[in-house]
């Protein structure tokens, strides 16, 4: 995803997708208590080696969201940017995590999806209380012409997604841009729902739920496809750091705190 496009001015459209993110965050903050975690506090602020590109990212937890990252990566002069909501919930729940991702590629692309924390084969009543209710809207989006369904080259990247994953890349970016903040807000505004309404997972199951999350987060962090070009722009030291810190290698303040 991270190729050179040519000089184009996308800072309107990036703007407005972290203006979506920041949207999000505040419902977030509204329903849960979370600390900074201090592992990412040189990655408030980085650059690529030849400068031309910068972020930054940060990183939480609470007695509920076990790891949460929000973050910007934007290049100005090629029009690319990319930006993270990943919300890892505490084993204490079941309910899905839930994970965003937005971008200009100088075009619009956005990933939203409920990361499943049960097996959607066997599991049928995780399945129709949780990804049912998002399946029309997947299907609509595969019937608008102005979406163009986005599908990883890399094998893992499209296992972890959900059946009703809503992933696009959109060339009408000014008209479909309320489109997608509603999508946005309309995933958040299920998901708080469901963490309200959800029964407690057995004590003598939590280990082993938090041990499968783990294994997934930190898997879709090291698979990505893009870490080698991540290596290229910012050095090994740097991109190592940043895989690390979406599954919470570094972190300092212990889950659940």
């Amino acid at each position: 995803m991270l190729e050179q496009q040519p000089n184009e001015d996308y800072t309107d459209l990036f703007d407005q997708l972290w203006s979506v993110t920041t949207e999000l965050r505040q419902k977030i903050d509204a329903r849960f208590q979370l600390h900074p975690d201090p592992s990412t506090n040189n990655l408030q602020s980085y650059s690529s080696l030849n400068g031309e590109a910068h972020g930054t990212l940060n990183t939480f937890s609470g007695s509920e969201i076990d790891w949460l990252v929000h973050s910007w990566l934007r290049n100005p002069k090629s029009g690319f940017s990319h930006m993270r909501l990943i919300i890892w919930l505490g084993p204490q729940i079941n309910v899905p995590h839930l994970a965003y991702g937005f971008a200009t590629l100088p075009h619009l692309f956005f990933y939203m999806d409920y990361i499943p924390r049960s097996d959607l084969l066997a599991d049928l009543n995780y399945l129709d209380r949780y990804f049912q209710p998002g399946n029309e809207r997947y299907l609509e989006l595969r019937k608008d012409t102005q979406f163009e369904q986005y599908i990883s080259r890399n094998l893992y990247i499209r296992q972890a997604q959900s059946p009703t994953n809503l992933c696009c890349t959109s060339k009408a970016a000014k008209e479909k841009l309320p489109l997608v903040r509603t999508l946005a807000h309309e995933m958040m505004d299920r998901w708080l729902t469901w963490v309200d309404s959800a029964e407690p997972v057995a004590e003598d199951k939590r280990a082993a739920l938090a041990e499968r999350d783990l294994t997934v987060l930190r898997a879709i962090a090291e698979r990505d496809p893009d870490n080698q070009i991540a290596v290229q722009m910012f050095g090994k030291e740097l991109a190592d750091q940043l895989v690390r810190s979406l599954w919470g290698g570094d972190r300092m303040l212990k889950s659940g705190s």
